[in-house]
């Protein structure tokens, strides 16, 4: 049962928070995205009555984090912007980033990643995956070659298709892109590793016992050969000459990167949607493109965090206390699930006057921290390492794109002086692509 003495929800808010904040992430597909539930969700402004739902519940309860009155492992939501930071500070010792939740769905593809480890594994698989990606660095270390991978891949879209692409001709590309850059050129059209990976994704939405084992030895079968090739120029060839601990598990890292590519992809072309409709920005971008040639361009990679500020590709960040922990009103037991709810922190307007605003100069100023608690890639010692690496893919991907074509956003409408939606269905994006100053696509590499 909930602390008794923490701020406690009653059981028709509890009802309220389970059917319009936590229902509808599940619903949309929390490892896949699920197409109609994204366009039903869009239409409804479903994520805006979640934000609406925890304004008013802060205004009950303004005193730290809210229990909740569920059966079972007792649960907990975060209303605070403090809150958030502690949380997500403490991890991974207090707050740990492994709950029974990701345990349940990662088990499908990546039972030995870093995000479902704990303790000693936990700590040697978090130093890989930073040695491999390093977060620490905006250009990687093989970043002029997978800027080079981009443009061609940016390249080939536009030149396939002449009339115009959507999400379906935008992702083939990507994911083109990302295989190239984890894998080697040699992965390039090995499409159905991703579409095994998309298979074990759908399972893991379920959060149910894995059931496709054919597949996922499939999977790491082909993944395993790929590695094996340990490409020069690609992740695959660094990872064959990063030193490697006994729990490393460096094979069962590389099934989240690809993973997360789908985020960074979904991201990226919200990011040109947004950039193509406000033509302020837009103008500031090209003169960005034209005084520098190579990432990182700053604009760029603001217009992706402000694409991921506005539409969250993980709204519900959870964690789980590993021992009882005192707040400013009580206690809250060792076990309890805590779920902070991403877009109500990035576009609650009662605290944040830009909170339905495109405004990637936020992204821009030295004092962005100050706008806290903004966590597109999480925060603290969990924080995700690939952030550098999914901003790299994201601008380099725009700046091919932009600096080939004109592109004019077909649908859905996005009307910069109005409030933008809540959600942004990425399935029905389609972008019109023309000439810019006169060159073409033609026999551009594919």
């Amino acid at each position: 049962m909930p602390s008794a003495s923490l701020p406690t929800a009653t059981a028709a808010e509890t009802l309220g928070v389970l059917a319009e904040v936590v229902a509808p992430p599940v619903a949309k597909g929390p490892i896949l995205r699920r197409r109609v539930a994204m366009s039903i969700f869009s239409r409804l402004d479903l994520d805006g009555r979640a934000i609406r739902r925890l304004q008013r519940l802060r205004r009950s309860y303004p005193s730290g984090p809210l229990m909740l009155t569920m059966p079972g492992p007792p649960r907990a939501l975060v209303l605070r912007p403090e809150d958030v930071r502690r949380i997500l500070d403490g991890a991974p010792d207090t707050f740990a980033p492994d709950t029974p939740e990701k345990h349940a769905a990662l088990a499908h593809f990546e039972p030995r990643g870093v995000l479902v480890s704990r303790g000693a594994e936990r700590t040697e698989r978090r130093r890989y995956n930073e040695a491999v990606l390093e977060p620490d660095r905006p250009m990687h270390g093989l970043g002029e070659r997978f800027v080079l991978v981009a443009e061609e891949e940016a390249a080939g879209l536009l030149e396939s298709a002449p009339d115009g692409f959507g999400w379906p001709d935008f992702t083939r590309a990507w994911h083109r892109m990302a295989r190239r850059w984890v894998l080697g050129d040699g992965a390039r059209e090995d499409e159905g590793l991703t579409d095994d990976l998309r298979l074990l994704r759908a399972r893991a939405n379920w959060v149910l016992p894995p059931l496709r084992r054919r597949v996922l030895r499939r999977f790491s079968r082909r993944l395993e050969a790929h590695l094996d090739r340990a490409e020069p120029g690609s992740l695959a060839g660094l990872m064959a000459a990063t030193p490697a601990g006994p729990h490393a598990a460096p094979a069962g890292q590389v099934p989240q990167w690809l993973f997360a590519f789908d985020s960074a992809g979904i991201a990226t072309a919200r990011a040109l949607a947004l950039l193509t409709t406000h033509p302020d920005e837009l103008g500031r971008v090209r003169v960005e493109l034209s005084e520098s040639a190579r990432p990182p361009q700053p604009r760029l990679r603001a217009a992706v965090l402000e694409s991921l500020r506005l539409w969250p590709t993980t709204p519900l960040v959870l964690r789980q206390t590993t021992r009882t922990t005192e707040w400013e009103v009580g206690s809250m037991p060792a076990g309890t699930g805590v779920v902070i709810y991403a877009p109500f922190f990035h576009r609650d307007g009662e605290r944040q006057p830009f909170a339905d605003r495109f405004t990637p100069e936020l992204w821009l100023r030295a004092d962005a921290e100050s706008h806290w608690p903004l966590i597109p890639f999480s925060r603290g010692p969990a924080e995700c390492p690939g952030r550098q690496l999914a901003l790299l893919a994201g601008s380099a991907m725009l700046a091919a794109l932009l600096r080939r074509s004109d592109l004019r956003l077909e649908r859905p409408p996005l009307v910069p002086d109005r409030p933008l939606p809540g959600t942004l269905d990425h399935f029905a994006l389609r972008f019109t692509p023309g000439p810019r100053n006169g060159t073409s696509t033609k026999g551009m590499k594919s």
